[in-house]
């Protein structure tokens, strides 16, 4: 059933997963799935295109890759390379200089259109990444343009092998069912194992494709069978399945995995279902045709390809090169909206013009295929140059500064010193180590899955919380490692172990909540010696929730299900500095206190007076280390970025583990004090 006929309603259902990109990325709070239309995208693909390709087998018994694949770069490669040039420029020249070669190697990598291996093998977060690519939203044309690859070879040799035996068709499906199962089980196998590779890769998307695929492949009289009532109900169920998973799917889910299925089925849904009314004599007037064939959408969906390459620029950059103030979700609507006419002007200017082109159309597709390896090859090496030859930022001054222990007050460094450790560029990666030894859980896990460093058969000491407990890991360990502790380390991404409900994001975090509930039903079940609990100061509660109202209740709640011989310490957050310290470094070589936060500031938020309540009223521990992050409002109250030589942050309120290793002594110190020793010991 598929073909070249046009199909106003699969026009609509680009325009349908086009909108529902662009909401999601423009912080539309009723689309947080609204990724799922590059899975829509996905299956009118694999609709589309095989139904062409099988097509071709039938009439000629053979698929003409030249031509093919000349079609496929007339209607892909032009409009995608003059987005990816000036996107590249402008960004290379606002992102911060630390970017600058990752943004040029993923400009090579989308180039080539292999950007969703670079993403995975970065371990790129799609949800979470505070620092996206401006081409993140080409690695879905990676991985359409590699299933093409793919797929005419599959298709042919099945066609081949079936035709010795007269069933070459039957040979098709079989082949795709099985691509498409066993597509499925990876995706299913490897979200829950590592969500990035089943969110970028090919083997873990190529069942999208097969579903569509196979209702292509439907026989015309098995279609005519399903009743016009049956359809037009699958075709208002499809693109109601599509409206749930935008609005209830979100990035505390494990997608692609198995809740995949509901986009992809429901886009497979309406697409049946307007194959059906395709056969019919006379076309029922209440089907889904009634919201996907208005002009509007027919426009969106005609624009759909040009609308996604240059939404994402638009978002990412433009908010970029304008003042703070302006920046918010008023702007990210704008910038969705004035998509929309960039979009139009590509497509008119570059997309169809090219797509049509005389030159290319009627001649020899080696001519096409010229042009385009030669376009794809000139951006490709502008990147290479780039990378080679641009002159490299500084980094530091050329002074140095002896290196020195953690103090109270701190030892600011006044500026960057030769011999930062860790140096600029390593700080962002200069994480704990149970990141990777998988201890500290992403968004979507909820099964807890601690890790145990030092002396097993030491006293157990749990640190508990989210990411700001994961960067206090670090010292613990070293602590753990002098005094013969077993530490153990429960920790999960924006995750607070106070709060009985949370929220992430606009929507409930229920991974969040499951994972603290068996986090608490394990301590109770194994109480540990001590119990230190952490975490970020700015985490907030669900809204209407008075957040030092739920701290308090939450930690009281801890406090309250562990017995007198666990030890509960209530460790206050580090500062957070509201800036990106490592760019204002950068930027200040010689002034590092510039890129220092006032405490009054770096210190605000209401888990300190909290922790400090609960410990004042309960069995409770407060330790707080805030004299060794930030000089007192005598001298200033400043709190550095840079202590002794360290540099302490990775990111605005993330700290270095470098420096939290070094916080070990005090950390250790500070505790046995509170505790009166370590017990056990």
């Amino acid at each position: 059933m598929g073909g070249s006929v046009f199909r106003a309603d699969i026009q609509g259902l680009r325009a349908v997963a086009v909108l529902a990109v662009v909401a999601q990325h423009a912080g539309l709070a009723w689309a947080p799935g609204g990724f799922v239309g590059v899975d829509v995208f996905f299956v009118v693909s694999g609709f589309l295109i095989t139904g062409m390709l099988v097509r071709e087998l039938e009439q000629t018994g053979r698929i003409d890759l030249p031509a093919f694949t000349a079609r496929r770069a007339r209607r892909i490669l032009p409009a995608a390379l003059v987005v990816l040039v000036p996107s590249a420029a402008v960004a290379y020249a606002v992102v911060s200089p630390l970017l600058r070669d990752r943004t040029v190697t993923d400009a090579i990598a989308t180039a080539l259109f292999v950007p969703n291996y670079v993403f995975a093998l970065r371990d790129t977060d799609y949800f979470a990444d505070a620092t996206p690519s401006v081409f993140q939203h080409y690695w879905s044309l990676g991985v359409e343009e590699q299933w093409y690859l793919v797929c005419p070879a599959l298709l042919l040799a099945a066609w081949v092998l079936g035709r010795r035996r007269g069933q070459a068709r039957h040979a098709v499906v079989i082949a795709l069912v099985a691509v498409t199962v066993v597509s499925f089980v990876a995706c299913v196998l490897v979200t829950s194992q590592s969500q990035p590779w089943a969110f970028f890769a090919l083997w873990t998307r190529a069942w999208e494709f097969g579903i569509g695929a196979l209702v292509a492949l439907l026989p015309a009289a098995l279609v005519r069978r399903v009743p016009l009532a049956g359809a037009v109900a699958l075709g208002w169920a499809g693109l109601a399945g599509i409206l749930i998973t935008v609005v209830f799917v979100g990035e505390t889910h494990a997608f692609p995995g198995a809740i995949a299925l509901l986009p992809v089925a429901s886009t497979a849904a309406v697409i049946l279902c307007g194959s059906r009314l395709a056969l019919a004599e006379h076309r029922p007037r209440f089907g889904p045709d009634l919201v996907l064939t208005p002009r509007p959408m027919q426009f969106v969906g005609g624009i759909s390809y040009s609308l996604y390459l240059v939404h994402w620029p638009l978002l990412l950059l433009i908010p970029a090169l304008l003042p703070g103030e302006w920046r918010g979700p008023w702007l990210s609507a704008a910038l969705g909206l004035a998509g929309i006419p960039l979009a139009w002007l590509l497509y008119r200017g570059i997309e169809q013009p090219v797509r049509r082109a005389r030159a290319l159309v009627a001649g020899a597709p080696r001519r096409t295929l010229w042009a385009a390896l030669a376009g794809t090859v000139v951006v490709a090496a502008l990147g290479a140059a780039t990378l080679a030859f641009a002159p490299a930022p500084a980094l530091a001054t050329s002074s140095t500064v002896p290196r020195t222990a953690p103090a109270a007050p701190p030892d600011a460094t006044p500026f960057v010193p030769a011999n930062l450790t860790p140096t600029i560029p390593e700080a962002p990666e200069d994480e704990p180590a149970m990141y990777a030894d998988g201890c500290n859980l992403g968004y979507a896990d909820a099964e807890p899955t601690p890790c145990s460093y030092g002396e097993p058969s030491g006293p157990r000491v749990v640190l508990w919380g989210d990411s700001h407990a994961a960067h206090w890991a670090p010292a613990l360990i070293d602590v753990a490692q002098r005094e013969r502790l077993d530490a153990v380390v429960h920790t999960k991404s924006r995750c607070s172990s106070a709060f009985r409900v949370h929220v992430l994001g606009d929507g409930p975090f229920e991974a969040c909540d499951e994972w603290r509930a068996a986090v608490l039903a394990e301590l109770r079940a194994d109480p540990p010696d001590v119990l230190i609990v952490t975490g970020y100061a700015e985490e907030a509660p669900p809204e209407g929730t008075d957040p030092a109202t739920a701290w308090r209740d939450g930690l009281r709640e801890i406090v309250d299900a562990l017995p007198d011989s666990t030890s509960v310490v209530l460790l206050a957050d580090s500062p957070d500095l509201k800036r990106r310290p490592l760019d204002c470094l950068l930027e200040h070589l010689e002034d590092a206190l510039a890129c220092g936060a006032p405490a009054a500031e770096a210190l605000a938020g209401p888990t300190r007076e909290a922790m400090r309540e609960v410990a004042a009223t309960t069995r409770a521990h407060l330790v707080d280390l805030t004299p060794y992050f930030c000089a007192p409002p005598e001298d200033g109250g400043l709190c550095p970025a840079i202590s002794g030589g360290v540099l302490m942050y990775r990111d605005s309120h993330h700290l270095t583990a470098t420096f939290s290793t070094a916080l070990g002594p005090a950390l250790g110190e500070a505790i046995a004090r509170e505790l009166g020793g370590w017990p056990g010991l």
